[in-house]
């Protein structure tokens, strides 16, 4: 049977109502059951009423009473048997179960925890203290439900954010290819030289750049360009220089002009740099940088000039197996404004390749916490001379993944490298 307290105070019966506690009382006794019924009534709670304990388990198959108010001795299934089958049940909520006992030992009072009882009331029950029982219960009840709630929005929560994370990923995975079509060549003959290309970024995109364009019919510009940071901004940074160092559109690179006669020519490489950190801070104004290695080749002669902007260090690879670092290190560009760069000349004879990588080869940690370093590049590139320039740039995350032990790099892998053919 169930109550509500009416207007009047007479409990009569009512369907289940969330406003307060629904309590299920088990008492053989109907005396005793019947006024613990009318008293919880009076206070407001939805009550229920159970004879035995396998009356009471026939109840919670239909209803998911809050509270549960058990006597411990009766006959059949004691009020223990019927916490223990009580918290068997499947249920979403937690039933807060108090056992109506004369029993005091201790022992007893542990059989009951074990089972699963949260309190205890000693017969004959107490009005007051049996209020006091029901509202710490009532208040372990709301912390649950709150718990229920919160975890709910975290779920929902996570849910979102998975979605969002899910359409990130996609739209990560389509920039990352239209960056890879930025350098559609990875391999450019010049006639009297030949240019192969390695990006591999750390992420779904990255911040490195390295290609090639032909300045005129007699000389060959080579870049290798890392943007400060990781991710979304420093592969929209790419994409700009990508743009102003094009050779699909020589009106907008930034490193070409018009020489005599109308021809094509190119700014010296230390003027790059040059027209490079102006606009970085006098156009853009973003606190992002980069660091660069720019060279130029001529084609007929072998010689070549450079400028390094913060960039690892230039190297020849020559012929005979020897290799040679150049430059001196340099500011990055974007970093200093009015920043000078150095020009470095060098000279490449039949056979010589050029050698430009960005710092997530030399930077590439060991299983000890020590990176490659240039001395590591430099006799990774011994080991390997004997390889064409393609395969050449391709052991090179090969040679990384042994010396670090890992699968992934913790920066992106770039870089160009230059066969002179004479």
């Amino acid at each position: 049977m169930h109550y509500r307290p009416s207007r009047n105070g007479i409990p009569t019966a009512a369907r289940v109502s969330a406003a307060k506690p629904h309590v299920l009382v088990v008492d053989d006794s109907k005396a005793q059951r019947r006024m613990l019924a009318l008293q919880l009534a009076r206070w407001g709670y939805l009550v229920t009423e159970a004879a035995s304990g396998e009356e009471a388990l026939a109840a919670c198959q239909g209803a998911a009473f809050d509270i549960v108010l058990s006597d411990w001795m009766m006959t059949g299934m004691t009020g223990v048997d019927l916490c223990r089958a009580f918290r068997a049940l499947p249920r979403e909520g937690y039933g807060y179960f108090i056992l109506l006992t004369s029993k005091s030992e201790k022992a007893e009072i542990a059989s009951g925890l074990e089972a699963g009882a949260d309190d205890f009331l000693t017969k004959p029950v107490s009005a007051d203290e049996l209020r006091a029982r029901l509202r710490a219960g009532e208040r372990i009840l709301g912390m649950q439900a709150e718990l229920v709630e919160k975890n709910r929005l975290v779920g929902s929560t996570l849910s979102e954010l998975q979605k969002l994370y899910d359409s990130l990923d996609r739209d990560l995975i389509e920039a990352r290819k239209l960056q890879q079509n930025l350098v559609r060549d990875r391999q450019r003959d010049f006639g009297k030289g030949r240019a192969a290309i390695l990006m591999r970024p750390s992420g779904h995109v990255g911040g490195d750049l390295a290609g090639c364009f032909a300045i005129n019919a007699r000389r060959v510009a080579l870049y290798s360009v890392d943007v400060s940071g990781h991710g979304v901004a420093s592969a929209m940074m790419t994409v700009r220089l990508a743009g102003l160092l094009s050779a699909a559109a020589p009106e907008q690179n930034i490193a070409l002009t018009t020489g005599r006669e109308g021809f094509r020519d190119a700014w010296p490489p230390e003027m790059v740099a040059v027209r490079f950190n102006r606009m970085m801070i006098e156009e853009l104004q973003v606190d992002q940088y980069f660091t660069m290695v720019y060279a130029e080749v001529d084609l007929v002669t072998g010689r070549g000039s450079l400028v390094q902007g913060g960039h690892p260090h230039p190297v020849i690879l020559r012929a005979n197996g020897a290799v040679e670092r150049l430059g001196a290190g340099g500011l990055p560009i974007g970093l200093v404004a009015g920043a000078t760069y150095d020009r470095i000349e060098f000279r490449l004879d039949r056979g010589d390749r050029l050698l430009l990588v960005s710092d997530g080869i030399t930077e590439c940690p060991g299983p000890k916490g020590q990176d490659l370093g240039e001395e590591g590049l430099e006799a990774l590139l011994r080991r390997n001379a004997g390889m064409d320039s393609p395969a050449l740039l391709e052991s090179i995350p090969w040679e990384l993944a042994a010396f670090s032990g890992l699968d992934e790099f913790p920066d992106d892998v770039s870089g160009v490298i230059f066969d002179y053919l004479g």
